[in-house]
């Protein structure tokens, strides 16, 4: 995404004050200072940039009170889920995990949150800012500069085909549908809950929302339905992350390194199990995670790593119709290599991923 210039980032549009109805209330009524004042610097004393962070209820609420209250418990404001499965795999130390969770994790994890005015104001601050359009309010944030401006490296280019030698998302490519045509408010605002995973998340689409008719038609829907997830059958390679690296350079600035991403497809067990996942098989992504991830803060802090696996489950936004492992039984039945069995994982890795390996005897047979 390109960067704006200096003056588009600040420069307020004749038409939010004539035309958008958040135009008509005083700049100070949403941002402070002091509107009396002679002088640069006293006008601009108790200035707030972002009215709506970290509290959406002191600005927002005042006329979206419902939203702005289930909002402080949206992921996009919280990052709970960071902090939740990092403290899974710490070490049990409260002084450790308090240096983890707090300082590690506000140098490294917490800059890519989201308030009311990042999405429907400006682009977000983890992309340097700026508004979208001359302070106008956006009721639907724009999928180019906010919604994959955060979400770019592997959603957007899944979903768009900019992963060389694979297509995009049959539902932008044939029918141009945006991030909204299936996520909705009520996922982006929560539901006034805390979650520790994403896919916890009540609102989340769902496959069989538009296409519960085309899942009770064809054998290879009715036989495979509910023990394989649509993405298995209907998505194509995606991009894996792998060992990330945090700390902090010569000047004291944060930083993260990571090993080159690669794109793969792996079919592995259901780490999240569930009614509404019931699912046996999944496609899982590598993430970048690794035993010395914050070696910088507190030598070994992963003392229990292996709680969780570095497979994790993934829904990449690449659907095709027509895929290479469903083109026919035998595309998926009898191809080891699309699972991800244990020779994938290097060994200091393998107790972490047991749950989500593959053994040699589940692997589906060849068909005859």
């Amino acid at each position: 995404m390109a960067p704006l210039e200096p003056y588009e980032k600040v420069l307020v549009d004749e038409e939010f004050l004539d035309e958008d109805p958040h135009g008509e209330m005083a700049c100070v009524d949403c941002h402070g200072g002091n509107p009396e004042a002679s002088t640069y610097e006293e006008a601009h004393k108790g200035v707030v940039k972002d009215p709506s962070w970290p509290d959406p209820g002191k600005v927002c609420g005042e006329c979206h009170g419902e939203v702005a209250e289930t909002s402080k418990g949206s992921l996009h404001f919280t990052l709970s889920s960071f902090k939740h499965i990092i403290g899974l795999r710490l070490g049990d130390e409260p002084a450790l995990r308090e240096k983890i969770l707090g300082e590690a994790m506000q140098n490294h994890c917490y800059s890519c949150h989201s308030s009311c005015g990042q999405c429907h104001v400006s682009r977000p601050e983890a992309v340097e800012g700026g508004f979208v359009e001359g302070h106008l309010f956006q009721k639907t944030p724009p999928m180019a500069t906010n919604c994959t401006s955060c979400h770019g490296s592997r959603v957007e280019r899944e979903y768009l085909g900019k992963n060389k030698g694979l297509p995009g998302d049959v539902h932008y490519v044939k029918r141009g549908m945006k991030c909204v045509a299936c996520h909705k408010g009520t996922e982006m605002h929560g539901a006034g809950k805390v979650y520790n995973y994403r896919y916890e998340v009540e609102a989340l689409p769902r496959c069989e929302g538009c296409h519960e008719e085309a899942l009770k038609k064809g054998k290879a829907h009715r036989i495979h339905r509910k023990k394989v997830s649509c993405h298995v059958c209907h998505s194509v390679a995606y991009k894996n992350c792998f060992n990330c690296h945090v700390g902090k350079d010569a000047k004291g600035l944060p930083y993260f390194k990571t090993e080159k991403s690669e794109l793969g497809f792996k079919i592995g067990f259901n780490p999240l199990r569930s009614e509404r996942r019931p699912y046996r098989f999944v496609t899982l992504r590598h993430i970048p995670v690794n035993r010395k991830l914050f070696d910088f803060y507190a030598k070994d802090a992963f003392g229990n790593f292996d709680r969780l696996p570095t497979w994790k489950l993934a829904t990449p936004h690449n659907i095709q119709r027509i895929t290479p492992q469903n083109k026919k039984c035998s595309a998926c039945h009898g191809r080891k290599e699309l699972f991800l069995t244990e020779g994938d994982v290097p060994p200091e890795e393998r107790a972490a991923n047991k749950a989500v390996i593959v053994p040699e005897d589940c692997l589906p047979k060849a068909k005859r």
